[in-house]
């Protein structure tokens, strides 16, 4: 059974910064894409990055590059979102999803099958 259990959120200051987890079962990391998404009141789900283990590449949505960085610990079947400068725009529920058994990313949130419960961040003073 894969399930996605993400855990890290909370309230931060801007210019603060947050790790979010991922922790995978059910399937391995090592083939397949996992993606952070995030939503916040009123907005459309946005795809944030991914990690795409098939073709060993990440992707960022350009309003997180150079602020964002994504990766894995393969032996805790985990995936991580490092966030740093954290401005208010990025307040949001965060989740993590995966496309297993399909390979690779997308921004489409329809390509994900199987999702985290979601972790609120709240950048405020």
């Amino acid at each position: 059974q894969v399930q996605l259990v993400e855990s890290g959120g909370g309230l931060v200051q801007p210019g603060g910064s947050l790790r979010l987890s991922c922790a995978a079962s059910g399937f391995t990391l090592d083939y397949f894409a996992i993606a952070w998404f995030r939503q916040a009141p009123g907005k459309e789900r946005e795809g944030v990055s991914c990690f795409s283990a098939s073709e060993g590449s990440t992707y960022y949505v350009d309003s997180v590059k150079g602020r964002f960085t994504i990766s894995r610990d393969n032996a805790k079947n985990t995936v991580y979102l490092q966030m740093n400068s954290l401005k208010p725009e990025d307040t949001a529920v965060y989740y993590c999803a995966t496309s297993y058994p399909a390979m690779g990313c997308s921004s489409m949130y329809t390509w994900y099958d199987y999702w985290g419960q979601g972790t609120q961040v709240t950048v405020s003073s």
